[in-house]
């Protein structure tokens, strides 16, 4: 009787560790997306932002990193090439060329 419960204690550890392993290994993998798609953002908030300082100065871009399209009078959609797609909309002021961002979204498919 003695020897039967004995087992079934090891056998009930050694399924705990097994349980503890497949938990640690998706708990490496969240983290490891978190950081790719962290990283991800940020070269897409990078590439809106280059374009939006250079927004008064379109014919000045050499490498284009973003879809510019105009939205209205002194107004631009600026949206970024790479995942995830980042938007904004920014007024240009006429008299000093600067750009103000009015909103920022992350566009989904």
């Amino acid at each position: 009787m003695i020897l039967a419960w004995v087992i079934s204690l090891l056998l009930l550890g050694s399924a705990l560790v097994g349980q503890l392993e497949r938990l640690a290994t998706l708990r490496i993998v969240e983290v490891n997306s978190i950081k790719v798609a962290h990283a991800h953002f940020v070269v897409s908030e990078k590439a809106v932002l280059q374009c939006e300082g250079s927004i008064s100065n379109l014919s000045a871009l050499v490498e284009n990193h973003c879809f510019i399209e105009p939205a209205g009078k002194n107004l631009w959609r600026i949206t970024s090439k790479e995942k995830p797609f980042v938007q904004i909309h920014v007024r240009v002021d006429e008299k000093s060329g600067l750009a103000k961002r009015l909103n920022w979204r992350q566009v989904f498919e």
